[in-house]
C-alpha cells in the first residue's frame, strides 16, 4: 500500500512524486465535469501558487479559506502547501458566529471564499469580519467555465520548494458543543492520517472514491494524501442530493462510497429503485466514520448493494482516522468495533486515570503519529491531553482481548435519570433499528421529577406509520434494554439535525426543544 509514498515526509514532495510516476493518471474529478490528472494538478497548483505569491503570500501567511467541495478546493489545498503558508480551511456550512470565533484565533492575512452558495454571501460576511487589511479572494467556480476559479501566475517566479516551518495546517471542530476551536496539524500528522484507512480499507489504484462530504473537514487532506499515494480518483461534489447524488456516483464507477448513516441510507433507496441490477457494478466497499452505524446496516448493505461490508471507523480532528473494523470480521462490522491502525496507541482508563481491564469500560485515550500539534489557544491543550501525551477522546470504549475497540458512549452524553447514567448511543443504536425509524437522537431534557427525561427524537421512515412511544418502549424491551432506559418522550422531525460529517448535532436539538417547551 505504501509504495506510492516513496518515504515522502512533506506534503509537497508527495503531490511531485504522483506526477513523477502516473503524470497522465487521472486523480481528481468534480460534479461539474472537470478533471486534472497528477501531472495537471501539480501544474495548476504551482500557478494558483505564483497567483497567490504575486498577491503577497508567502511561507508563513496565515490563509483563512472556506470553499465547498470542488477541484477548487482541493487545487487550493496543494498551491498553499507548495507556499509553506499556514492554511486554515473552514467547512463551508459554517456562518457568522463560528466565522467571528474562527477569526479571533487565527488571525488570518488572507482570505479565499465564494461569493453566494447555498444562498450565503461568504465573502461579503469574511470582509466584514476581518476588516479592510486583509484581502478576500473571490472563488466561484461556477463562473470559471472548464478552469479554476482561483488566481494563477508563472510557476517560473516561484523558489525552489523546500519544506519550512512546521504548523501549517489548522483544522476545526465542528462546534457542536462549543465555540469552535483550531486544531494544529503537520505534514507528518496530516501523512500518517491516511494510514488506517490506505492499511486497513486496502485502497488501490483502481479505487474511484466520490466524496460528498466537505473537502475542508480533515478527512478531506487524509483522502488527497491517500490518491497521492497509491493514484486512485476522488470526486468532489460539493452537495449531496439523496435522489440525484448516487445517481451520479454509480456514473463514476464508484468501487467506495461514505460516509456516514444518513448517505448509505440513500445508496439503499436509489439501489431499490433503479431496480434487479447492481446499481453500483463496481463497488468494492462502503466506509464511514463521526458515529457508530445501525447494528444491522452492515448486513443490508452488503445483501443489497452487493459490496464487502461497511467499515465504520473511528477519529477526531485532533487524532483523525485511527482504525477500521477488519474486513474479514462481520461482527466487528456490525458493532463499528475497530482495531487501532499503524502506529496507533490505545488507553482505557476509569474516573481516576487507571488502565481498565479487558472488557470493562472507561475514558479512550489515543496517542499516534497523526497526533495534533495543540490548539490554536495553547491554554485549551492541559485539558485535551494527559499525563502521557494521549489525546482524551470523551468518549467511553471497550476494548476486548483481541483489541477490538467498541465506543460505548460519550462522557458528556448521557441522560441521568434519577441518579443512574443512560448511555444515549446505546438506546440509539437499539432503536434505528425499528422499521419505522430512519434516523433517531436520543438526548436528556430537565425533569423536576427525575433530574433529567429521556426523549427520543425520530425521523420516521416513509411508507408506513410513525412510531408511538408504546412501539419504541416495546423494541426496546425485545432488544432486552434495561426498561429504566425507555424513552419518556417522543418527538417526531422531519430530519435530525447533524452537522456535516455526520454527528448529532445535541446541543443544538436540546435547545429547539426547550424552547418550543417555553
Amino acid at each position: 500500500m505504501s509504495a506510492g509514498a516513496g518515504g515522502a515526509t512533506w506534503f509537497w514532495e508527495l503531490v511531485a512524486s504522483r506526477a513523477r510516476q502516473t503524470p497522465d493518471r487521472v486523480l481528481l474529478g468534480d460534479g461539474y465535469g472537470r478533471s486534472l490528472t497528477a501531472a495537471g494538478l501539480l501544474d495548476a497548483a504551482e500557478r494558483v501558487a505564483a497567483g497567490l505569491a504575486a498577491e503577497g503570500i508567502g511561507a508563513g501567511t496565515r490563509v483563512l479559506w472556506q470553499l465547498p467541495t470542488t477541484l477548487e478546493s482541493a487545487v487550493l489545498t496543494v498551491a498553499l502547501a507548495r507556499l509553506n503558508a499556514v492554511q486554515m480551511p473552514v467547512i463551508a456550512m459554517m456562518r457568522e458566529a463560528e466565522l467571528r470565533a474562527l477569526h479571533e484565533q487565527f488571525d488570518p492575512e488572507a482570505v479565499v471564499a465564494p461569493t453566494h452558495w447555498r444562498g450565503f454571501d461568504h465573502a461579503e460576511v469574511l470582509r466584514e469580519i476581518c476588516g479592510p487589511r486583509v484581502p478576500v479572494f473571490v472563488s466561484d467556480h461556477t463562473e470559471a467555465g472548464d478552469g479554476l476559479a482561483l488566481p494563477e501566475g508563472d510557476p517560473a517566479s516561484l523558489p525552489a520548494p523546500t519544506p519550512e516551518g512546521d504548523v501549517r495546517w489548522v483544522y476545526t471542530t465542528s462546534g457542536s458543543t462549543s465555540r469552535p476551536k483550531g486544531v494544529k496539524h503537520t505534514d507528518a500528522s496530516l501523512i500518517a492520517s491516511a494510514e488506517a484507512t490506505l492499511v486497513q480499507g486496502e485502497i488501490d489504484p483502481d479505487d474511484v472514491f466520490p466524496m460528498a462530504f466537505p473537502f475542508a473537514h480533515i478527512g478531506g487532506v487524509g483522502w488527497l494524501v491517500i490518491t497521492f499515494r497509491v493514484g486512485c480518483k476522488i470526486v468532489l461534489l460539493d452537495a449531496f442530493d439523496p435522489a440525484e447524488s448516487p445517481r451520479i456516483m454509480a456514473e463514476q464507477e464508484a468501487t467506495i462510497l461514505g460516509s456516514a448513516t444518513p448517505f448509505f441510507n440513500a445508496y439503499l433507496a436509489a439501489q431499490r429503485e433503479f431496480g434487479s441490477e447492481p446499481l453500483f457494478p463496481r463497488l468494492r466497499l462502503c466506509m464511514g466514520g463521526g458515529s457508530p452505524v445501525a447494528p444491522g446496516l452492515d448486513e443490508i448493505v452488503r445483501r443489497e448493494l452487493g459490496s464487502h461490508g461497511l467499515l465504520n471507523g473511528y477519529g477526531l480532528t485532533e487524532c483523525p482516522v485511527v482504525g477500521f473494523p477488519p474486513l474479514d470480521d462481520a461482527q466487528a462490522r456490525a458493532t463499528s468495533s475497530w482495531r487501532p491502525g499503524p502506529g496507533v496507541k490505545i488507553r482505557i482508563v476509569d474516573a481516576d486515570g487507571a488502565e481498565c481491564a479487558a472488557g470493562t469500560p472507561g475514558e479512550l485515550r489515543l496517542y499516534a503519529p497523526q497526533r495534533f500539534a495543540g490548539y490554536l489557544d495553547a491554554a485549551l491543550d492541559a485539558d485535551a491531553l494527559d499525563e502521557q501525551g494521549y489525546v482524551r477522546t470523551g468518549d467511553i470504549a471497550v476494548a476486548d482481548d483481541r483489541g477490538l475497540v467498541t465506543i460505548t458512549g460519550r462522557l458528556k452524553e448521557i441522560v441521568i435519570r434519577n441518579g443512574e447514567n443512560i448511555s444515549v448511543a446505546e438506546v440509539e443504536a437499539v432503536l434505528a433499528t425499528h422499521p419505522a425509524v430512519t434516523d433517531v437522537a436520543v438526548i436528556g431534557l430537565p425533569d423536576p421529577a427525575h433530574g433529567e427525561r429521556c426523549c427520543a427524537v425520530v425521523m420516521p421512515a416513509q411508507g408506513v406509520a410513525p412510531p408511538t412511544l408504546a412501539d419504541l418502549a416495546a423494541h426496546l424491551d425485545a432488544a432486552g434494554v434495561a426498561r429504566y432506559k425507555t424513552p419518556e418522550q417522543l418527538e417526531l422531525v422531519e430530519s435530525v439535525p447533524r452537522n456535516a460529517m455526520g454527528k448529532i448535532q445535541r446541543q443544538q436539538l436540546r435547545a429547539r426543544l426547550l424552547q418550543e417547551a417555553v
